[in-house]
């Protein structure tokens, strides 16, 4: 029998989405949304880059409807610009 030790991995406040498909992206994205909460981290940043736009439209599209999500804003200038969204998330 093997048994395997669960290891405690600190949550960082952002996750990388570029490159990914979108249904890799969004599920990638649900995960860390959830664990960004679980670990009582407020505020979040989502990279999802600038390409032709598609990713940042379907994860704005996704936070939205996010139960978790209390606001979101594009990137301003030094976080990021338009290739990130700034997540507030709700309080537990």
């Amino acid at each position: 029998m093997i048994v395997l030790k669960s290891v405690m991995v600190p949550v960082r406040d952002e996750v990388h989405l570029r490159h990914l498909v979108v249904d890799e992206a969004l599920l990638k994205l649900d995960k860390y949304l959830n664990d960004a909460f679980m670990a009582g981290l407020y505020r979040v940043k989502v990279v999802h880059g600038k390409g032709t736009g598609t990713l940042c439209q379907v994860v704005r599209e996704q936070l939205a409807k996010h139960p978790l999500v209390k606001s979101y804003r594009p990137g301003e200038y030094g976080e990021g610009g338009n290739g990130v969204t700034i997540v507030e998330l709700a309080l537990k």
